[in-house]
């Protein structure tokens, strides 16, 4: 007789419940948020594991890994499917979550989530640390102009690179914002220098992964967008179909039907918000800046002349996850087109 566990993690102890193949609790403990710890509850408890489920969380893949590596059915399923499933629990507590996914896993009603590989999660550690230092150079440099701008001082456009000398000189005859101005822009310098060194690092990974390198022979994908691509998906036969992979991705409409009710949204944004954003980015590159002849380009630019540019952009972003994982999983190439072909 099999046995189905279900962990509600939080950062420091983890809720567990085990029921069997009738439903009935077998047993339930507070457990260190440790692979180690959690391997040896189970490993002392003497029972058979058919299935050990836990939401997808900040922790999950390091304690599915640690639990697999020492033959544990660990599944990690969709929070959001989890949640779901639970709504109707009246009380939400760690040890209801527990309980509440211990019966999924029993039932089978759930959806297994990917775990990535360990250098997947390397690359969007790394995608991810250069985008927050990027937003909150953003965020300082906004910081300055708002200070400047309560004394009717107006910093305008100026280049990134001439940002500093623009600050300087507007606050050349106050003593206080040029003190204030000069700690900002420090650290405005600091963070620069360390998203040129991450950017480094993000061509050097590139440079040496011949799939990134591949997805970038598609027009509009540099080398920031096939890293997120190649992170985020990981394994290209985990989708049945390319055209699967903008659904997942969140670039498909939403869709509410009910009786004679049918109504179409907008894009679910469900997926991973690195490669969508990443995606969104090439397509925008892609319409804007590539003037090569491309049958893509010409149709995207034919959806922007009938719904917009903003439409255009998440529907070539579609396009682009399809391409791209075509391109991965079968090791074709970028078809431009036949006036491409022509000329």
């Amino acid at each position: 007789m099999g046995n189905f566990a279900g962990l509600d993690v939080s950062l420091e102890e983890t809720a567990v419940c085990v029921v069997d193949d009738a439903g009935r609790i077998v047993r339930e403990a507070r457990v260190a948020s440790e692979p180690e710890a959690l391997v040896e509850f189970f490993r002392t408890s003497g029972l058979v594991m058919e299935r050990v489920g836990l939401e997808a969380c900040s922790l999950t893949a390091w304690l599915q890994q640690g639990l697999s590596a020492d033959g544990l059915p660990a599944i990690c399923i969709e929070a959001r499917q989890a949640k779901a499933a639970m709504g109707a629990m009246p009380n939400k507590t760690d040890r209801n979550d527990a309980r509440g996914i211990a019966q999924i896993m029993r039932t089978g009603w759930y959806r297994a989530v990917h775990v990535k590989s360990p250098s997947c999660r390397s690359w969007r550690a790394l995608l991810t640390a250069r985008r927050m230092v990027l937003n909150k150079r953003r965020d300082v440099e906004n910081g300055i102009r708002a200070l400047l701008r309560e004394v009717g001082l107006k910093v305008g456009t100026p280049s990134r690179k001439d940002f500093p000398g623009r600050v300087r000189a507007l606050v050349a005859d106050d003593a206080v914002l040029a003190s204030l101005a000069a700690s900002l822009l420090a650290v405005v310098e600091v963070m620069t220098r360390e998203v040129e060194r991450l950017t480094k690092r993000v061509l050097d990974e590139v440079r040496a992964e011949p799939t990134c390198r591949r997805l970038m022979t598609v027009p509009g994908v540099g080398p920031l967008t096939a890293l997120a691509f190649r992170a985020t998906i990981d394994r290209p036969d985990r989708f049945r179909k390319s055209r699967d992979v903008g659904a997942h991705l969140g670039l498909t409409p939403r869709r509410y039907q009910s009786g004679e009710t049918d109504v179409q949204g907008r894009i679910s944004r469900c997926g991973d918000e690195l490669a969508r954003t990443a995606l969104y980015e090439a397509a925008h590159s892609l319409l804007i800046r590539d003037t090569r002849w491309s049958s893509l380009r010409m149709w995207g630019l034919n959806v922007a002349r009938r719904r917009g540019m903003a439409r255009a952009r998440v529907a070539v972003a579609r396009k682009l996850a399809v391409v791209l994982h075509r391109i991965w999983a079968d090791g074709s190439v970028f078809r431009w087109g036949k006036q491409a072909a022509a000329a």
